[in-house]
């Protein structure tokens, strides 16, 4: 069984390669291109940066969550704008999307409820706040390049083609053992019993998944999207996931926001109303 498993597994992760790619070949492009302009706009947009932060957010740009924790960190953007990117962040989900050949109007509903729930949550803190962020108080600015050499991403060196080679390559090991994995728990608890256990709890499946989009990195929105995708996560706690969900936004948060009660506190907001959000959608049993 563990052969078979890995023989299906490997050829299913051959097929989708060539999307992978061409995907990551386009957020490259976006990123070269746009993704300064992107943090110029945020930075200017005032009360509309949680509109403006969720929409830029929802773009697959390698970096843009962590750039947001910088200008956060330096008071250049405010709370609710920078909940807002990190709940409307897409991070892997998008391309493991596309590399399914999922319908571009399933795509579309999740980028639009990701995005409608940033804007519309990021402004409700923003409201509630009722608190003037001070310009130009830099607590120390971590470079995104710094950020993507961790992760061995090669995002800053400029050369397009040679980092959507990395990223595809990444992702595609990432899928492979999420899927292997799959295939194995399937094989061994029977697919049934595992649906049960993961999409039959209308709390607890948004709870967990929460928890797993907490992990900063890739590992998270590609281990969410695989599970929904194999019909083992309902759309709602995709969906909680998925919004907790902030690529290593949180992780440069944490480095460069000197004050660790605030931080958890960020962190205690974002995964609460994505957890939420993701239970309202569960308990209306909400099919993508």
């Amino acid at each position: 069984m563990f052969w078979d498993a890995v023989i299906e597994t490997a050829a299913d992760g051959v097929k989708i390669l060539p999307f992978l790619f061409i995907t990551y070949l386009a957020m490259e492009y976006i990123e070269h291109r746009a993704g300064d302009k992107a943090e110029s706009l945020v930075q200017k947009a005032g009360r509309f940066g949680p509109a403006i932060g969720s929409l830029l957010g929802a773009v697959p740009q390698c970096g843009f969550s962590a750039a947001a924790s910088n200008l956060y960190a330096g008071r250049i953007i405010t709370l609710g704008t920078l909940l807002s990117i990190f709940w409307s962040t897409s991070d892997e989900m998008l391309p493991v999307l596309i590399s399914a050949q999922v319908s571009g109007a399933v795509i579309l509903k999740v980028l639009g409820i990701k995005i409608l729930i940033g804007a519309a949550a990021g402004t409700a803190v923003d409201l509630v706040a009722r608190k003037k962020h001070l310009q130009g108080k830099d607590h120390g600015r971590l470079k995104i390049e710094e950020m993507c050499d961790h992760q061995n991403c090669r995002c800053g060196e400029g050369k397009i083609i040679r980092s959507a080679f990395s990223h595809t390559l990444q992702i595609a090991l990432f899928i492979f053992v999420i899927s292997l994995c799959l295939e194995l728990l399937i094989g061994w608890l029977g697919e049934d019993s595992l649906r049960m256990a993961l999409a039959g709890r209308t709390i607890w499946g948004p709870v967990l998944a929460g928890a797993v989009g907490l992990i900063p990195n890739c590992a998270a929105s590609v281990t969410l999207t695989q599970l929904y995708l194999e019909g083992l996560l309902g759309a709602g706690s995709m969906i909680a996931g998925l919004l907790v969900g902030a690529g290593v936004g949180l992780l440069v948060l944490f480095r460069v926001n000197e004050d660790l009660g605030e931080n958890l506190k960020i962190t205690a907001l974002l995964y609460g109303v994505g957890v939420v959000f993701g239970i309202i959608m569960e308990a209306a049993g909400l099919v993508l």
